[in-house]
C-alpha cells in the first residue's frame, strides 16, 4: 500500500510565510477533504477497475505543502535549520518530495475510492505499471488499480433445514485400535521381518524410487523410506500404496502407473500418466511395546482400565466434534448447491493462503500431529485447487451468514479455543498464541469459530434426524 500522508495540511498561511507557489496556502486552509476525480468499472467476476485523474494544480498544492513542512526541518550546511531558501530545498530534496508526493496521492485517492464506492476489497491491489508509478514532469497524474472484491451474495432460506444426525458407537476394537497407536508412538522399534517375508500392510521399506515419463526419468530418490500404506511419492498421493507393494522382497522391483495431479510442482508432468518404479532393498515391521507399568508410568496411569478409559473419553469428544461438523458440512454444502457466486477470476496468493490455513487450523482441532498436518496442507497446495475455490466460494458465504446471523467471536472465546490446542499439543497457550500470530493461523482460527458460530446459529432451526447407530 501507498504510504501514509505526511503533508502539513493543517498549517494556514498565518503560521508561515507564502511559498512561492501561492495555491498551497488557500487550499490548505480548506477543512473539507479534496476529492479526486474517480471512475471504478467492472473488469470480471468480483473485480474492480479505479482509475483516478489528479489535476497539475493539485499536485502543485501538495508539492507546495511538501516542501514548505520540509524547509523547516532541512538541514543544509551554511544554513540554519529552517532559513534555507526555498529554491535550494526544492533543488536538493525535489526527486524525494516529488515520490513522497506520489505516495500520498495514491494513498489519499485510493482510500477515497474504497469509502466512497464501498469497496470491500479481498485482495491485494494490483497497480497498472506498479514500476514507473511517478508523478508527471508537468501535466495531470493518472493511474488505474484493479482489486478483488466481495462478491454479491443472496442467501437462500436458513430457517427450517433439515440436517441428518449420525449417531457413532465405540466398540473394543475401536480402543484396541488406540492403544495400538499409542504404542507406535511410545516406544515402537523397527525390526528386521522372517526371512522370505514379503511386505505386508504397516511395514517400513527402503527403496530406490524412479518417476518416469515415458523413457526420461523425472524424478529418482535413493534409499527412500516407504510405509506399505496410504502414501506419497513426489507430490503424488497414492491410495493404495500398500496393496501395490503386497509381498515384494527385497531385491524386487514394483511398478505402477498414476496420473500426475493439475497442481504439480513439475509443469512438465501435469495431468500426464507416468510410472513409479520401486525397487525395493529391505523391508522392516514396527514391533510394538508391551503395555506392562513402565509403559503406563510413562503416560501417566495406573492401570490398563484407567488408560482404556481415557481413550474412550478422548474418542467421545472427537465423535461428538465430528458430528457436529458433520452436520455443519450439511448446511455447506446446501449453501454451496443455492448460492450463485462469482469469484475472481484470479485466486491471489492471499486468498489461497486463507484457505489453506483453515484447513490446517481444522485439521488442528481434529488432533492431527503437526506433521501429518503439513502433508495434508501439501496435498491440498498442489494438487486440489477444485477444492480451493470450492473453499474460497464457501469462505465468501459464511462471512455473509455470519453478519446475517450477527455472530463474532470474543477474546475470551479465542483464548478458550487455543488453550484447548495447547493442552493437546503439551505447549503453553501464550506461546502458542504468538506463534499463530507470526503465520497467520490466528486469524484462521478467528475465522474458523466465527463460521462455526454461524452455522451452529442455523443448526437451532434446523428439523434434525437421527440416524440408526454405526461403527466408529
Amino acid at each position: 500500500m501507498p504510504e501514509e500522508n505526511q503533508t502539513a495540511e493543517n498549517q494556514t498561511a498565518l503560521q508561515e510565510p507564502a511559498a512561492e507557489t501561492a495555491p498551497a496556502a488557500a487550499e490548505g486552509a480548506s477543512t473539507e477533504p479534496y476529492q479526486y476525480n474517480i471512475k471504478v468499472e467492472d473488469t470480471g467476476p468480483a473485480t474492480k477497475k479505479i482509475s483516478v485523474d489528479v489535476p497539475a494544480d493539485h499536485i502543485a498544492v501538495k508539492l507546495a505543502e511538501q516542501f514548505k513542512d520540509l524547509r523547516k526541518q532541512a538541514m543544509i550546511p551554511g544554513f540554519r535549520a529552517g532559513h534555507a531558501p526555498q529554491k535550494l530545498v526544492e533543488r536538493k530534496f525535489a526527486s524525494d518530495v516529488r515520490d513522497q508526493v506520489c505516495r500520498t496521492l495514491v494513498s489519499e485517492s485510493y482510500d477515497q475510492a474504497i469509502k466512497k464506492y464501498s469497496l470491500q476489497v479481498v485482495g491485494e491491489p494490483e497497480f497498472d505499471d506498479a514500476e514507473n508509478l511517478k508523478l508527471p514532469e508537468t501535466g495531470d497524474f493518472h493511474y488505474t488499480v484493479s482489486v478483488e472484491v466481495q462478491p454479491q451474495i443472496l442467501l437462500p432460506p436458513l430457517t427450517g433445514l433439515r440436517v441428518k444426525r449420525p449417531h457413532v458407537e465405540i466398540t473394543d476394537e475401536n480402543i484396541n485400535q488406540a492403544m495400538d497407536n499409542l504404542r507406535q508412538q511410545y516406544g515402537g522399534a523397527l525390526v528386521p521381518v522372517e526371512e522370505d517375508r514379503g511386505v505386508q500392510s504397516g511395514d517400513y521399506i527402503i527403496a530406490d524410487v524412479h518417476v518416469k515419463d515415458g523413457e526420461t526419468v523425472v524424478a529418482h530418490e535413493h534409499d527412500a523410506q516407504l510405509v506399505a500404506r496410504r502414501g506419497r511419492i513426489n507430490h503424488i498421493d497414492i491410495e493404495d500404496l500398500g496393496e501395490k507393494l503386497a509381498g515384494a522382497k527385497p531385491g524386487e522391483k514394483r511398478s505402477f502407473k498414476v496420473t500426475v495431479p493439475e497442481f504439480h510442482p513439475s509443469e512438465s508432468i501435469r495431468n500426464k500418466e507416468v510410472e513409479i518404479e520401486i525397487d525395493v532393498k529391505d523391508l522392516k515391521k514396527l514391533e510394538l511395546p508391551e503395555v506392562n507399568k513402565e509403559f503406563l508410568d510413562a503416560l501417566g496411569f495406573d492401570t490398563v482400565e484407567e488408560l482404556r478409559q481415557a481413550l474412550r473419553e478422548r474418542m467421545e469428544e472427537q465423535i461428538k466434534y465430528d458430528i457436529q461438523q458433520d452436520m455443519r458440512n450439511q448446511i455447506n454444502n446446501y449453501l454451496l448447491q443455492n448460492v450463485h457466486i462469482d469469484l475472481p477470476s484470479k485466486l491471489s496468493d492471499r486468498q489461497a493462503d486463507r484457505v489453506i490455513g483453515r484447513r490446517a487450523v481444522d485439521l488442528m482441532m481434529r488432533g492431527l500431529p503437526p506433521e501429518q498436518v503439513e502433508a495434508q496442507i501439501e496435498t491440498l497446495r498442489t494438487g486440489a485447487r477444485d477444492e480451493a475455490v470450492r473453499e474460497l466460494k464457501l469462505y465468501f458465504i459464511l462471512q455473509r451468514v455470519a453478519a446475517e446471523q450477527g455472530v463474532d467471536v470474543t477474546e475470551a472465546e479465542l483464548n478458550g479455543r487455543i488453550a484447548l490446542l495447547a493442552s493437546q499439543r503439551g505447549e503453553r497457550p501464550e506461546r502458542m498464541k504468538q506463534e499463530m500470530a507470526k503465520d497467520g493461523r490466528l486469524s484462521s482460527l478467528y475465522l474458523q469459530m466465527r463460521e462455526q458460530k454461524a452455522l451452529d446459529k442455523v443448526l437451532e432451526t434446523a428439523v434434525i434426524e437421527d440416524l440408526a447407530p454405526q461403527k466408529a
